[in-house]
């Protein structure tokens, strides 16, 4: 049975040769189909991997409350929309919930910052010292905001890395230099170290930290003291996340005295309901993009078909002499099977060398990031096979149905 398979196999080579441009041609379908699948594939991976990478960088087991969110007229209004959290939420919620590691908060505006005779329009947020301990935040010199600044009200500040690049030299330290944020002076403590990318898209080292007495005394201004734009607070562990969370919103309806058939007036998100909803909708294109290129493969598939439909007819004759010298039905349709499979074979191993170096190409080109995986690759070209056994049956059962009085006198 391993001779017939391997000589079958070699006569298949030999039949498919004696047109190459045809044969080529035909497994055209199969070698873009496959390329697409484990290119498409392999860009959605890598994009998965970056969401998590930029999650990550959010921190360490981070919840972040928001105000707002509640529902006046049967508009639900947008997070931030209102100011309903405080200071005072946030030492309540450190001292009732033993699960929370740290608290939290900031306040934030957009303002232009100076710097000798350079300026830069920048978020300029008024932080706690607790914040960059949850957002996880180390430093590329220099050093915190600390309580004694938070009590004192100094005028310090934290430059994250795009600001550095776009007010100061090359080369040039930015700490100990002095800043201008609405005419008041301030002292740069310390340079950020480089986050990247958030999970939607914003550049986190566009960014300026100062003490939050001293933003909301003489810098951002507020609607009355001790209003914050958002809480924040970690836990020790992921697991510990859904827990809190719960107990966050229980103390804090309480402290806002909302009544059980009252909504929040504060919105909640955790690092893992973040990752969620981008990791969704990564893998959400991906599925397209493996359907898109997945339809390369039928289209291949039925130029197989077509093409063994094709050679069944240039072949009647040939057909008729083998089931006349004893050639029994299986070993016809076992050919023309195989013929098919052997298209699939070199177009789905041609396809994996255009989809690796597809996806290598992307990288190098268009900078985004791409995870090759061997599972994808597997799963392309078994796809691949299985296309060429489905759409060669046909043909193969067409040729070993053939009347060999018939196909004898085909002409």
């Amino acid at each position: 049975m391993g001779a017939f398979v391997l000589l079958t196999i070699l006569t298949a080579f030999r039949v498919l040769s004696r047109n190459r441009l045809r044969a080529g041609l035909t497994m055209l379908g199969i070698v873009i189909g496959v390329g697409a699948v484990i290119a498409m594939v392999s860009i959605g991976e890598g994009a998965k991997a970056a969401v998590q990478a930029q999650v990550a960088s959010i921190g360490t087991n981070v919840i972040i409350i928001l105000p707002g969110a509640t529902t006046v007229g049967g508009v639900r209004g947008g997070q931030g929309g209102a100011v309903t959290l405080t200071t005072a939420d946030a030492f309540d919620l450190k001292k009732k919930i033993p699960l929370l590691s740290e608290t939290a908060w900031s306040k934030r505006d957009v303002m232009q910052i100076v710097a000798g005779n350079k300026n830069w329009n920048v978020p300029v947020n008024g932080i706690s010292p607790g914040y960059l301990t949850i957002r996880d935040w180390s430093y590329a010199s220099g050093g915190p905001i600390t309580q004694v600044d938070m009590d004192a009200g100094s005028r310090v500040a934290l430059l994250g890395q795009t600001v550095v690049e776009n007010l100061f030299e090359p080369g040039e330290e930015p700490v100990g230099s002095t800043i201008r944020i609405k005419n008041v002076p301030f002292t740069v403590i310390g340079v950020l170290a480089p986050k990247g990318q958030s999970a939607q898209g914003s550049d986190q080292d566009d960014i300026v930290f100062i003490p939050f007495s001293t933003a909301e005394r003489k810098v951002l201004g507020t609607q009355f003291l001790g209003s914050v734009a958002a809480l924040f607070a970690s836990t020790d562990h992921p697991g510990d996340l859904p827990a809190a969370v719960e107990a966050i919103r229980e103390v804090l309806r309480g402290r806002h005295r909302l009544q059980p058939d009252q909504q929040d007036d504060f919105t909640i998100r955790t690092q893992v309901d973040i990752g969620k909803v981008q990791e969704g909708t990564s893998q959400t294109l991906t599925l397209m993009m493996f359907a898109v290129a997945s339809i390369s493969l039928l289209v291949g598939g039925i130029g197989i078909m077509n093409i063994l439909l094709v050679s069944v007819t240039e072949r009647t004759r040939e057909i008729g002499i083998r089931i006349a010298v004893g050639a029994k039905r299986r070993h016809i349709l076992t050919q023309f099977l195989i013929e098919a499979m052997t298209l699939s074979l070199v177009g789905g191993l041609l396809g994996i060398v255009l989809g690796v170096l597809g996806a290598q190409a992307t990288t190098v080109i268009a900078g985004w990031p791409t995870i090759i995986s061997g599972e994808s690759i597997m799963a392309a070209f078994l796809f691949s096979l299985a296309v060429g056994l489905f759409f060669g049956l046909y043909p193969a059962n067409k040729a070993a149905r053939l009347n060999p009085i018939e196909a004898l006198r085909y002409e």
